[in-house]
């Protein structure tokens, strides 16, 4: 399954329509939620799957797209009563607002898509159909993003391609804030810091906002506008990571990362520093274009990736401001990241055939060049 994102072009009047049906939307899956709710505290279970697509006909959207409405809720209340029971932690559903009503779905049909996309009832909506869509499409989204701007989403089902032959080296990979990531061959992944290079923009768009009043035209003109800025940010970082991710995986046939927790980390450490980053979403592209690249992902336990001397594997305890591991046992002097990756790849090659071992002497005297080569800039 693949997704393909188009940018749609609707006229005023199919604006107007396409936010009626995200109202009509909002207030079905409020019905629909209060009703369960209340069945609930009476009755101590929930609605099946039929019940709810009874209860959304004749709802005044398309009933495919109503449908839809009710399958997400039942999924939503079957994976709360599963995390109950292994329990863990897991949100119940929420009463949503308009601004958190985004989306129409349409899942088998209702849409057909030429120089144009036809949707039922908008009718024909103008799209920048940049590129052929590939295989069978199964379902669409029409989105609503904060800027107003409108999206189609296709997921469409292709045959599964040959893997591409892919001849480079293995590589680990250490993630961070100071550098995105650190490679075990020396190179070096700058971290553009997209979200600190508009921070005093969105600082100053958002002080602007919170002074306009609420309902006001004035407010909404000012939501919009921090809105973009947020947008932007989004698509300058996802296009950094696609192109990095893309150059990755062109050079090598094998990368190792940590399996890191993000959310844990987020809240223990510079979270802000980390979701800039967008370590997760860096590694999801990753490991979703390997396959095509010809490229194999693996993901090694991060404990003690730091600490632990690719030359000995002696522990070596050192605090966050040190930048150097240096070991007594085997007087390895190298830089504390690429240290880390090498650990990493090591771990994902451990007893393959050619994998570049840390007791290797030859390995460890160039890992020795690449760290003072670093050093001196």
């Amino acid at each position: 399954m693949r997704a393909y994102k188009f940018r749609l072009y609707p006229s005023k009047l199919q604006d107007q329509q396409m936010q009626k049906h995200l109202w009509i939307s909002k207030e079905l899956w409020n019905k629909l939620l209060d009703a369960t709710i209340k069945k609930y505290e009476a009755e101590k279970k929930f609605y099946s799957r039929l019940d709810l697509q009874k209860m959304v006909k004749d709802s005044g959207l398309y009933s495919q797209a109503a449908q839809g409405i009710a399958h997400r809720l039942h999924r939503a209340l079957k994976a709360k009563v599963k995390s109950k029971k292994e329990k863990k932690k897991y949100g119940f559903p929420r009463f949503k607002s308009f601004d958190r009503m985004k989306s129409l779905y349409y899942p088998q049909s209702g849409f057909s898509i030429d120089k144009k996309l036809k949707v039922t009832p908008f009718g024909d909506i103008n799209i920048n159909k940049h590129r052929e869509i590939a295989g069978k499409i199964k379902t669409l989204s029409l989105k609503r993003e904060s800027t107003g701007k409108w999206y189609a989403v296709f997921c469409a089902e292709e045959e599964k391609i040959v893997s591409k032959i892919n001849n480079g080296a293995n590589v680990g990979l250490d993630l961070g804030t100071m550098r995105l990531a650190t490679l075990s061959d020396g190179t070096i992944i700058k971290n553009p810091k997209h979200f600190k290079k508009l921070e005093d923009k969105l600082a100053s768009a958002q002080a602007f906002l919170s002074k306009k009043k609420k309902g006001s035209k004035n407010r909404r003109k000012a939501r919009f506008k921090v809105a973009r800025i947020h947008e932007k940010i989004a698509n300058t970082r996802l296009d950094w990571l696609h192109k990095t991710a893309n150059s990755l995986l062109s050079k090598y046939s094998l990368i190792a990362l940590e399996e890191l927790a993000n959310k844990e980390m987020i809240e223990k450490f510079n979270g802000k520093s980390i979701t800039d980053a967008s370590w997760n979403r860096f590694v999801n592209i990753i490991s979703y274009k390997a396959e095509s690249a010809g490229c194999k992902v693996v993901f090694v336990d991060p404990k003690n990736t730091t600490k632990e001397c690719c030359g000995c594997g002696k522990i070596v305890e050192k605090d966050l401001w040190q930048r150097q591991h240096d070991c007594s046992s085997c007087n390895l002097s190298i830089d504390r990241d690429i240290n880390a990756a090498i650990n990493i790849l090591n771990r994902a090659t451990a007893g393959m055939a050619g994998s570049n071992a840390c007791g290797d002497e030859t390995e460890v005297s160039l890992l020795k060049q690449e760290a003072h080569d670093f050093s001196r800039g």
